[in-house]
């Protein structure tokens, strides 16, 4: 069951990157990612950002784009962004499966 707001701490997990990197990639796609904020003023971000965060860093680190070419990128066919990024997680969950297969045989 998905959340309903993520932490930057959460996001950056997901990630695997540095809370720093993703409150530059917040800051840096504004038109893309707008975060909530709690009472305290902290970050809260949708399900919906944490996909756009995944198809920032498909595109920027696993693309080796750069934040400009990634913004067109999402501009341009965010559809097929937002799919190769599901993929991509769908083969990461295989692969974690298949890593516990391999460890209990």
């Amino acid at each position: 069951m998905d959340k309903i707001f993520y932490s930057i701490g959460e996001v950056a997990e997901i990630l695997g990157e540095s809370v720093s990197l993703v409150r530059f990639w917040s800051n840096s796609f504004p038109a893309f990612i707008k975060p909530d904020r709690n009472a305290k003023g902290n970050r809260r971000f949708s399900p919906e950002d944490l996909e756009t965060f995944k198809q920032i860093h498909l595109l920027v680190k696993g693309n080796r784009m750069t934040l400009e070419g990634a913004e067109k990128k999402l501009r341009e066919d965010r559809k097929k962004v937002n799919s190769r990024a599901k993929a991509i997680d769908s083969l990461k969950e295989v692969r974690k499966q298949l890593v516990l297969v391999r460890k209990e045989l």
